[in-house]
């Protein structure tokens, strides 16, 4: 099946899904699985150790696809100068980066006259103007159902994509909530020119790195298994609930500042969970989307039922 969009265009990939950066999962096997099926894989930059692993990782992918991938920048969420890992990709001749968190403007000005594609998530239709004044290529527009950080204003997918379509002249992803070929086709019909996905590629055989547990959770869970985490922080977050949530939402209730908070948010506790499946220690990111999470397929089986039920729409429609 064709489908062609400014997104496959200006990426010049097969099919407009991009996998999500996903902290501590994005990684060379899925990244390049999501590249082969078709997609935009991606790798997670400021969870890897140094530039030289950033370097080894970049390499890895180049071993297992000819296709495009990209490097994704969590910017402003680790605490970390992201500069020295910047210049790995551009040394690298990455086909594309995009950011997420925080100013985009150092790592966009960088990348001018490069030729690497800039895609910036964004969370609200100022934050989408300002991208797009700066210099982005597309947007990623993320919504309140989404896992992992969020916009503040809580605003769902269905809403926010097409207003920000109606406010940008670049091309807008659509994320947050979308799980299947029903989600890519509605994000279309909003006027997405395609969509990222998260949760739902954690739940492939290619994501290596998240725990079997975590994986089970995201199958056996439903779409009011998640909770916003760190609000009282300006920085919510979707997560999936347990104790561990459970605890950080009462800390929150009794405005306990960062500094008490730390522990329970930090990204030790993540992997205490997403690496080794301790639920009762730890915490995971997932999107409401996991409400339609039922199985873990391989990254290929799972874009091509997609693409397929984006096809049994359209015949749909067509009648």
């Amino acid at each position: 099946m064709k489908l062609e969009t400014k997104i496959t265009q200006l990426l010049n990939i097969k099919y407009p899904i991009i996998q999500g950066g996903l902290a501590y999962l994005a990684y060379a096997d899925l990244a390049a699985a999501v590249s082969n099926a078709g997609g935009l894989g991606q790798i997670t930059a400021m969870s890897l150790s140094s530039p030289e692993a950033l370097r080894e990782e970049i390499q890895s992918v180049r071993n297992m696809t000819n296709h495009p991938f990209g490097v994704n920048y969590a910017i402003g969420q680790h605490g970390r100068p992201f500069e020295h890992m910047l210049e790995v990709a551009i040394e690298e001749k990455v086909p594309v980066i995009t950011m997420t968190g925080g100013n985009p403007a150092p790592i966009i000005n960088r990348l001018e006259g490069t030729g690497i594609k800039k895609l910036v998530l964004v969370a609200a239709r100022r934050q989408a103007q300002k991208a797009e004044q700066l210099g982005a290529d597309a947007v990623m527009v993320v919504g309140q159902e989404g896992g992992g950080h969020l916009g503040r204003d809580d605003i769902g997918t269905m809403v926010l994509v097409p207003q920000v379509v109606d406010s940008v002249s670049i091309p807008v992803i659509a994320s947050g909530g979308i799980a299947d070929g029903r989600g890519l086709m509605a994000a279309l019909s909003l006027g997405a020119e395609g969509i990222e996905m998260g949760t739902r590629f954690i739940a492939t055989q290619e994501c290596v790195h998240a725990h079997a547990s975590y994986k089970q959770a995201l199958v056996e869970g439903g779409e009011a298994d998640t909770v916003v985490i760190k609000r009282s922080l300006g920085a919510p977050a979707r997560a999936i609930r347990n104790g561990w949530t459970d605890e950080i939402l009462k800390l929150e209730k009794e405005e306990k500042k960062y500094e008490d908070l730390k522990d329970y948010i930090s990204g030790t506790a993540n992997k205490r969970y997403i690496y080794e499946g301790n639920k009762d220690e730890g915490f995971a990111w997932a999107g409401q989307a996991m409400g339609r999470i039922n199985d873990i397929p391989t990254v290929e089986q799972l874009i091509t039922r997609m693409i397929q039920e984006t096809e049994d729409i359209r015949t749909r429609w067509s009648r």
